[in-house]
C-alpha cells in the first residue's frame, strides 16, 4: 500500500523520490524544524543526502503547496506540513520551541487591515512570543543568585 506521502508527491505533480519521502516523514515527527535539523533526521533513512539537497527538496515540497515555511525573527526557516488553514505561531523568547495557535476570528485572513492599500488579503500571519512551560519551570526551579559586592 502506497503512504500518504507518495499519494501527496504524485498529486502535487511531483516524482517520488527517498529524499522527499524521508523529508515529508520526518516533518512529521518535527513540525517547526529547519533544513539542518531535517538534515539530521533523514541520513538514517537517505545516508548519502546533502544538507543542499534538503533545502532542494524544501524548495520543491513548499513551491508544490506540500509544506509551509515560516520565519520568525532571530531563527531559520522553519518548516511544518500543517497548510491549507490561516494558523497562526507561538515562539518561547528562552529556548526557541515553536507551536501553533488557531486563528481566532474565524477563517483566512482571520485579519482584516484597517486599509489594505488596494491589495486583496490571502493571509495573515502573526508570531506571539512567550516563554513556554518548560522554561517557566526552569526559571522557578533557579535559585536567586545573591551578587556580591
Amino acid at each position: 500500500m502506497q503512504s500518504t506521502s507518495h499519494h501527496d508527491l504524485r498529486e502535487a505533480g511531483l516524482r517520488v523520490t527517498d529524499g522527499r519521502v524521508a523529508l515529508l516523514r520526518s516533518i512529521e515527527f518535527a513540525p517547526h524544524s529547519n533544513a539542518d535539523t531535517l538534515w539530521r533526521m533523514m541520513r538514517a533513512q537517505v545516508p548519502r543526502i546533502s544538507v543542499q539537497s534538503v533545502h532542494n527538496v524544501l524548495a520543491d515540497l513548499t513551491a508544490a503547496g506540500l509544506l509551509r515555511r515560516i520565519e520568525p525573527a532571530g531563527s531559520a526557516a522553519l518548516y511544518e506540513r500543517r497548510i491549507g488553514d490561516n494558523h497562526h505561531h507561538v515562539v518561547c523568547s528562552s529556548c526557541g520551541a515553536v507551536a501553533d495557535i488557531d486563528c481566532v476570528h474565524g477563517d483566512a485572513p482571520c485579519l482584516t487591515p484597517g486599509d489594505a492599500a488596494g491589495y486583496t488579503i490571502q493571509q495573515a500571519e502573526v508570531t506571539f512570543w512567550g516563554t513556554c512551560a518548560d522554561c517557566q519551570k526552569l526559571t522557578e526551579r533557579e535559585p536567586l543568585k545573591k551578587e556580591t559586592t
